[in-house]
């Protein structure tokens, strides 16, 4: 920003925060954009007409259309996860409101920052079962960081800068405001609070140096230590340190799901995902180490596995912003509660380089790496799933951005696409959310306009949210869109397949759309590919298509995703596949 741009800066910012007595509505609009909102995704309704008209010639805020509320919070989710700012997203009373429910938990569970505002029926009928009235507070409260009503127009601006204070910082997560009818029309004097505090919340908890201590005299007694990084390792910016401490350290890496790019996938460090479709080496990693240190990582159950059979000759150590998630499920010797990129910054600066001793410890793992890699049976008569990721990462250098839906594709992408920097990948690793990846790229590539936004779903998913094609279309969101069309709910036919004796019950999708003609209806081009070569070819002209892009991938139908370890079974029980 050069000097005459920072000065048209400060004056916009002096204009928005001086006191004038306006609408509730215009304190909204006046805050979010002295939180430094960039674009909010919604639908408008009866409760919050005053808000949308608010808008109405503000060609200061930014506002996105979506064909549903649901596709209005994932694209701000998937707005938050590449960006690391905090996502936003408005919908009407009643059944706008719930409809926003899926979102709130698919970004509770993964720790995602959004504010999410809702218009609720006047004061004067809540609680009367009025015309599209619903509790979406008492609704939402279990699946929130934190939530409230507005009840009066003088509260508004406070309470929108605790929401984005509370969303944004610690454990980050989904806060949801709530705003009656007439508290949007109310007048009353904006007053913009230049400092915020929530009396009882602390953010970021004091790092007990003794802990640290521990940490570090643990660390120089192992032979075989093991970093688990997770998301919290990408929330926190602390890839440069993780990276650092790892190297200085010799200690090898494995990744969750929503921690892939938080550690280079190219590095010779690295070994893989662990868990239920993690890598040999991987899985192994864990089995055999002394001791594991867990940086901002839940020890969720698709990484554990069985918990008695989970890292069970390992001293386990844990980092994490939540002295909550300690030793929840998982005994802990070495607990350290903190920010992940302030515990590790410390812990550089005291912890002894000892690479030089792991040298056997790495050479056994990548032998396990070189007798299991992951692999799949290749073919020239048919295109497999693995094949197209393989081909998307390699022509783009793992450079993209990548969001997934949820199902086999999302397990094809996490094993044979190679994430080089953290944000990289977006996905619903909590709940499990079909339906979010497509949202969530519009979202991703909204917030990173110069980057590649690639979507990758199964034909399942891309059924659920295909509606916000018409944005992509409408604002030429050059997003690329890749559909991993098996024809059937694939995971699902897995499932059955391997663990219900082969009794195959309603998984199939053969019924589902053109989705070359689909997307064309809604004014998107659309290409097919059934073997390699038009994959290849399809693939090449999406990329150099400006705008966005559908690619209807037809794909083998039987495929599987290996290695798995079958639920309530343990990593030492994995299902390696034919290869």
């Amino acid at each position: 920003m050069n000097d005459t741009d920072k000065g048209a800066f400060d004056q916009d910012v002096l204009e928005l925060k001086k006191p004038d007595r306006i609408s509730g509505s215009d304190i909204l609009l006046r805050t979010l954009l002295l939180e430094g909102v960039e674009c909010v995704f919604g639908y408008p309704g009866g409760a919050v007409l005053y808000i949308y008209d608010a808008m109405h010639g503000n060609d200061k805020f930014r506002h996105v259309l979506t064909r549903h509320e649901q596709g209005a919070i994932h694209a701000a989710d998937g707005y938050a996860r590449s960006t690391g700012k905090t996502g936003v997203c408005i919908a009407t009373s009643g059944p706008g409101a719930t409809n926003l429910v899926t979102g709130i938990a698919t970004a509770y569970m993964d720790s995602v920052p959004l504010v999410v505002i809702t218009g609720n029926v006047a004061t004067t009928l809540i609680g009367t079962d009025s015309f599209q009235e619903a509790d979406i507070v008492g609704i939402t409260q279990p699946i929130t960081k934190h939530s409230s009503v507005v009840r009066r127009a003088e509260d508004l601006a406070r309470t929108l800068r605790e929401a984005f204070y509370i969303a944004g910082t610690g454990r980050k997560g989904p806060v949801l405001v709530d705003i009656p009818k007439d508290v949007s029309a109310e007048p009353a004097d904006f007053v913009y609070p230049e400092h915020v505090a929530v009396k009882g919340y602390e953010p970021y908890p004091l790092i007990d140096q003794s802990e640290l201590d521990a940490l570090a005299a643990a660390l120089e007694a192992a032979e075989r230590p093991l970093l688990l990084a997770g998301g919290g390792v990408v929330q926190a910016d602390a890839s440069a340190e993780l990276c650092r401490f790892a190297e200085r350290q010799g200690i090898p890496v494995v990744t969750t799901l929503l921690g892939l790019g938080g550690f280079p996938s190219g590095h010779e460090l690295w070994f893989g995902m662990p868990g239920m479709h993690g890598s040999y080496a991987a899985n192994q990693a864990l089995l055999q180490c002394d001791l594991l240190l867990s940086v901002g990582a839940r020890f969720d159950d698709r990484v554990t596995m069985k918990l008695d059979g989970f890292a069970r000759q390992a001293v386990i150590a844990h980092i994490d912003i939540d002295a909550a998630e300690i030793g929840k499920l998982v005994p802990t010797a070495l607990p350290v509660t903190g920010d992940a990129k302030q515990v590790l910054q410390r812990l550089n600066a005291i912890a002894a380089p000892t690479s030089e001793k792991r040298a056997e410890w790495l050479d056994r793992l990548k032998q396990a790496d070189a007798q299991f890699p992951l692999q799949y049976k290749d073919a020239e008569d048919e295109l497999k799933p693995q094949y197209v990721i393989e081909m998307m990462s390699r022509t783009t250098n793992g450079e993209a951005f990548v969001t997934t839906d949820v199902g086999q594709h999302q397990m094809w992408t996490a094993q044979f696409f190679r994430f080089g920097k953290p944000r990289s990948l977006i996905t619903s690793g909590g709940l499990g959310t079909m339906g979010f990846g497509f949202p969530a790229a519009i979202g991703a590539q909204i917030g990173n306009p110069d980057s590649l936004v690639i979507s990758i779903n199964g034909d399942g998913g891309m059924q659920m949210c295909a509606q916000e094609l018409a944005i992509c279309a409408i604002r030429r969101i050059p997003v690329k869109i890749a559909v991993i069309n098996n024809r059937t709910l694939g995971m699902i036919k897995q499932w059955q397949e391997l663990i219900y004796d082969g009794r195959f019950s309603h998984i199939d999708l053969s019924g589902s759309p053109d989705f070359v003609k689909l997307a064309e209806a809604y004014g998107v081009k659309a290409l097919r590919a059934q073997t390699k070569r038009e994959a290849e070819e399809a693939w090449q002209e999406a990329l150099r298509t400006p705008g966005p892009v559908l690619i209807d991938f037809v794909v083998s139908q039987h495929e599987l995703v290996y290695p798995m370890v079958p639920q309530g079974m343990a990593l030492s029980d994995m299902l390696l596949g034919e290869v």
